[in-house]
């Protein structure tokens, strides 16, 4: 690892780290034909000497800058993170695209692999959404709904709620944007496990996204439910006083339940991050082992090289859990955080 950065490797750079000899042909033979952008992305400086910039590109492969502007004018620069989640989305789109084609005359998938991802989804939905959200049509009865009528079963009708299909559960509706955090954030995480990419999850910028996206859903979903002003008066718990005391309660508690919606979002971001970032920190610590013990005897730099690979590959396996496991937290969480903001307290 880097010796001024010992996060390096799980950073985000404008290039993928690769063996050396895929890259024994990127080198210039002029400073002059070195663009701008690739010393930048290279972190070294627009004075560089042309045999800094041909070492810093051993073992690299750059990414292409459409964007980058000029010098005095820099633009956007691409990542192996927004590569890597763009390439997300198409697995997204290809395995769930095909799933839905195969069950949309109502049989069963065939196949192990349809029913393997078959099988994720049913447990977001049969174990996460359904149970945690439930039916809330109960609680919208102030808005005229009649609790046993065609209206009350839904929570719909002339208020714009969205509708929901004849023999579907209610919470359903919230199944699309909570099956897409969970399977976004599973690939992310899992991209990881593969030499050379990364987690983009391991990107607080990234995670923090994915904590604003889950924010605005829980709002929009409970406005929804509720109306603006139902929304903001469901986040003040009842009292259980009358009159003044009531009202001047209320007021106290408001901001505190309002700050609370927004850190409670805000942890979601930090939690994704921390264990994703963590998690592949552990990995790089354990390989960087090697690299000190090299300096020491040969037996002892045997030893240690041996452990460290029987290490890299224990905590190995254990990150694919954590990759799972982290991308349902993140999906429950947002799917406790909805629940809550389209019932009354």
């Amino acid at each position: 690892m880097s010796a001024e950065d010992h996060f390096h490797h799980v950073r985000d750079f404008g290039y993928f780290e690769v063996p050396q000899f895929l890259t024994s042909r990127h080198t210039y033979d002029a400073i002059g034909n070195v663009p701008w952008h690739v010393k930048h992305v290279l972190h070294l400086s627009q004075d560089a000497t042309l045999e800094q910039v041909n070492g810093a590109l051993v073992g690299k492969v750059l990414l292409p800058q459409p964007f980058a502007g000029s010098a005095a004018h820099p633009g956007l620069f691409v990542t192996k993170f927004m590569v890597l989640q763009v390439v997300v989305l198409v697995l997204c789109l290809v395995i769930f695209r095909g799933l839905a084609t195969r069950i949309r005359s109502g049989q069963p998938a065939k196949g192990r692999f349809w029913n393997f991802w078959e099988a994720f989804a049913l447990v977001i939905r049969d174990q996460v959404v359904r149970p945690t959200i439930g039916d809330h049509s109960h609680d919208h009865d102030d808005h005229g709904h009649d609790e046993h009528g065609s209206h009350g079963a839904h929570g719909h009708g002339a208020h714009g709620h969205h509708a929901v299909a004849t023999g579907a559960h209610a919470a359903d509706r919230y199944l699309p944007f909570v099956w897409s955090c969970f399977f976004y954030v599973l690939f992310c995480n899992l991209l990881g496990a593969v030499p050379s990419l990364g987690s983009a999850t391991g990107n607080i910028n990234v995670t923090g996204a994915l904590a604003l996206t889950a924010f605005l859903a829980s709002f929009v979903f409970g406005v929804q439910a509720m109306g603006v002003g139902g929304f903001f008066a469901n986040l003040i718990p009842n009292t259980g006083m009358t009159g003044f005391g009531n009202v001047a309660m209320s007021a106290l508690m408001f901001p505190i339940e309002l700050m609370g919606f927004v850190i409670k979002h805000t942890i979601l971001a930090l939690r994704l991050f921390g264990n994703i970032m963590g998690g592949h920190t552990a990995l790089g610590v354990i390989l960087g082992f090697i690299g000190t013990a090299s300096k020491g005897h040969i037996a002892l730099w045997g030893v240690v090289t041996v452990g460290s690979v029987l290490g890299q590959i224990g905590v190995g396996l254990l990150e694919l859990l954590v990759a799972v496991l982290q991308a349902y937290v993140f999906s429950f969480l947002a799917t406790i955080f909805i629940s809550g903001a389209v019932h009354k307290h």
